[in-house]
């Protein structure tokens, strides 16, 4: 009798539980849900998500465009401060309260590595632009020749005393949280610095080759929005749910076009286009090269007779421009899936919360982060010469030859220099 009972029992709930379950025309009509996220288009608060995150970004490009105007050291300035914060969202991922109260100073030894890293990093893309802007005082210039000759090694010395710091505060009971904590900290400095490190160095490459990536990346982020906003109907990839494939298509289109026409309107400025040899934040004035040298292209029988323009000027940078917006439109929204993964792993929305509407700084640089690195490794394989260049000579001598040595060296060069003379005469 019982038997009976429980087996109806069983048979009537699972009759319930086919009675409720939804048919495939009940859950499409449930506002075009994706991974359980409305898309945008479908999205009751969106304009007023749109106005805040509007806000924001009116704001972040207007302190873009003034920090731009004041310079290279400005904008190194601005990258080391996002490096900073960046850091600080990513420390404060796995960081529990619990464990930090047994482990005083932990904490300051994270910050250790982090300065570490920033003076071996930058000390490397920067020595020769810190020897030519000290070489009129002399005590300066052998103080910093010096620093920089061994800079290598006091690198190496500061990240020692900092893992002995790391064994000397090893804990019982909290082994794997610090272990944790070192290994994590380390993938920080990876993620942070061998990236952005790059975003320095295109800086004083020229400050077209930092402004026109970081440029095309904001386009196609703002773009993507506003069409996924207005269009968005299909979804792209799980991963990001409410990115959708009309979103990518028109943010690609959008980014290509702009890359061709903005690379047009910098590389006439020659402040832009000039590379900075030192750290002083004057105007720059120089011959940028053939890359920036406008050509005149006739279009002739491609263009009907009543068309008024019979030629076109356009900079030879310009078709390399169309490279830096494909990987902008295609590769680099990539770095922002990883983001997405990475946040759904650790169950976060977003990194902080220090940028309305946006999330954190982390959230914003995630695909400056791939795309910096890219326009630098274009830059050095396809546009910079290949053969060793004065700067790189300089900074070979200043690293490996004493100030007696540089001197012997200059009086062999100017012997050379009179023989070569007497020769030509």
């Amino acid at each position: 009798m019982q038997k009976d009972t429980s087996s109806s029992d069983a048979s009537a709930s699972h009759i319930g539980r086919v009675r409720h379950r939804k048919r495939p025309t009940e859950a499409t009509a449930d506002g075009n849900r994706t991974n359980g996220s409305v898309l945008l288009v479908n999205d009751q608060s969106k304009y007023k998500s749109m106005l805040i995150r509007t806000y924001s970004t009116v704001w972040m490009i207007g302190g873009f465009a003034l920090i731009v105007y004041m310079g290279h050291l400005y904008i190194w300035a601005m990258v080391v401060v996002i490096q900073i914060f960046m850091a600080t969202e990513l420390f404060n991922l796995l960081r529990k309260s619990s464990e930090e109260k047994q482990l005083p100073g932990f904490r300051l030894l994270n910050w250790h590595f982090f300065f570490t890293a920033m003076l071996f990093t930058y000390g490397r893309f920067l020595s020769q632009q810190l020897v030519n802007t000290v070489t009129s005082d002399h005590l300066l210039y052998k103080v910093v020749s010096g620093l920089i000759k061994y800079q290598m090694f006091i690198c190496y010395f500061l990240y020692i005393a900092g893992f002995v710091w790391f064994i000397l505060t090893l804990k019982k009971k909290t082994y794997k949280y610090q272990f944790k904590q070192y290994a994590w900290t380390h993938m920080i400095l990876l993620t942070v610095f061998a990236q952005s490190s790059f975003t320095v160095a295109n800086i004083f490459e020229g400050m077209f080759w930092f402004l026109l990536p970081a440029s095309l990346i904001v386009i196609n982020d703002i773009a993507a929005y506003l069409f996924g906003f207005f269009l968005g109907r299909t979804p792209l990839i799980k991963l990001s749910p409410k990115k959708t494939w009309e979103g990518f298509i028109g943010a690609s289109v959008t980014t290509i076009i702009s890359a061709f026409v903005l690379a047009n309107v910098m590389g006439r400025f020659q402040w832009l286009a000039c590379p900075r040899k030192d750290l002083s934040t004057g105007w720059l004035r120089c011959d940028p090269g053939p890359m920036f040298k406008p050509e005149h292209y006739t279009l002739g029988e491609w263009v009907p007779q009543w068309f008024p323009w019979k030629e076109v000027v356009l900079l030879p940078v310009q078709w390399h421009a169309v490279a830096l917006g494909l990987f902008a439109s295609i590769i680099a929204p990539f770095g922002g899936f990883f983001a997405s993964g990475f946040k759904r792993a650790f169950k976060i929305k977003d990194f902080g919360d220090s940028i309305p509407g946006h999330g954190g700084i982390t959230d914003r640089m995630d695909c400056q982060m791939v795309m910096a690195v890219f326009a630098y490794i274009y830059l050095q394989s396809f546009i910079s010469p290949q053969n060793y260049s004065v700067e790189t000579i300089l900074d070979q001598i200043i690293r490996n030859l004493t100030f007696e040595e540089q001197k012997f060296l200059y009086q062999q060069l100017g012997e050379i220099f009179h023989e070569r003379q007497l020769m030509q005469s």
